[in-house]
């Protein structure tokens, strides 16, 4: 069996793919463009199953001979900072809904036996109370958002319409080792190691649901593996917190005080609370988060403590301006 991965080089696919290859899995192609948020040093690149191709999943042509010789996809290639796509949305737009398309397209033609879409909860927008079920209305608010909500619902359209195996997933907010330095966890943390200080947007009271990346990247197999074609599973952390409880936790493990926050202007159009229902994936797949967030949380900062040579070179070239 043959797998194909998008975006594997960056953070959650590539934990996908290393978790994958860890298990003794079959052939695995990586297909990644490797923009600023991907580095191959995700990646264990001699290991005789894993190959890696550098490439866009806009590239009709590259996608088609890529599918071609696959027999499942994982999707996990995707524009995916809010921020960014507040200042532009033309590379969201493009990659998370044409680049979907262009994959779906290709996946029909050659009788892909599943293609497997990876989303998040920001698609059902703020959530005032309790959590949000697959079946809710979708209300995305930012434009990053809005192109993953339009993604699914291609992706949804083409096992409606032509009978593809699709499955999709909707995460909570993520954390763990690996993950671009521009995200709130790994910002934090690197910039309370250099010295420096963190901005909290507003009052610090948005509520996020944090989902470890292992816990999430097992919640993505087994919808792979026992999954229902045309189905959405929601895959949550069951942790949580506002912004200003993150930024206490963060401080802390850190050995830093409240001094070194600092107050912003609040992000335009930002949703107050997130939160998913992820009872379905539990009752039909067996899903249940493993990781407890305080120890995942310590591990993640010791994680981001002693790998000072993967974060240090991505931040300066962000500073830089070739994010």
């Amino acid at each position: 069996m043959n797998l194909l991965v998008t975006g594997a080089a960056g953070f959650i696919g590539s934990r996908y793919v290393r978790m994958l290859l860890a298990a003794g899995a079959p052939q695995i192609t990586v297909l990644d463009k490797l923009t600023y948020a991907g580095t191959l040093d995700n990646l264990e690149l001699d290991h005789p199953a894993l190959e890696f191709v550098q490439g866009d999943i806009r590239d009709a042509e590259l996608v088609d001979k890529l599918v071609a010789g696959a027999d499942q996809l994982v999707h996990f290639a995707a524009e995916s900072h809010v921020d960014r796509s507040i200042l532009g949305a033309d590379d969201f737009v493009l990659t998370n809904v044409v680049g979907t398309q262009t994959l779906l397209d290709a996946a029909l033609r050659h009788g892909l036996e599943s293609f497997v879409h990876v989303s998040t909860d920001e698609v059902y927008g703020s959530i005032a109370e309790g959590s949000a079920g697959e079946e809710r209305l979708l209300r995305p608010s930012s434009p990053y958002s809005a192109s993953k909500a339009s993604s699914d619902l291609i992706a949804l359209s083409y096992h409606h319409t032509h009978g593809l195996d699709v499955r999709v997933t909707r995460c909570s907010n993520n954390y763990g080792p690996h993950q671009f330095p521009e995200k709130v966890i790994p910002l934090f943390v690197t910039n309370l190691l250099d010295g420096g200080n963190v901005p909290l947007y507003g009052e610090g009271l948005n509520v996020r649901d944090w989902l470890h990346v292992d816990d999430h990247c097992r919640g993505v197999e087994l919808v792979r593996t026992r999954g229902r074609a045309g189905e959405v599973y929601n895959i949550g952390g069951g942790t949580e917190l506002t912004n200003k409880e993150l930024t206490g936790l963060l401080l802390d493990a850190c050995g830093a005080d409240w001094d070194r926050v600092r107050q912003v202007e609040d992000r335009k159009g930002h949703d107050l609370r997130y939160s998913v229902d992820w009872s379905k994936a539990r009752d039909e797949l067996g899903y249940r988060p493993a990781h407890d967030f305080t120890t995942g949380l310590a591990e993640t900062v010791a994680w981001y403590r002693e790998n000072r040579a993967w974060w240090e070179p991505l931040k300066r070239r962000v500073e830089r301006g070739h994010a």
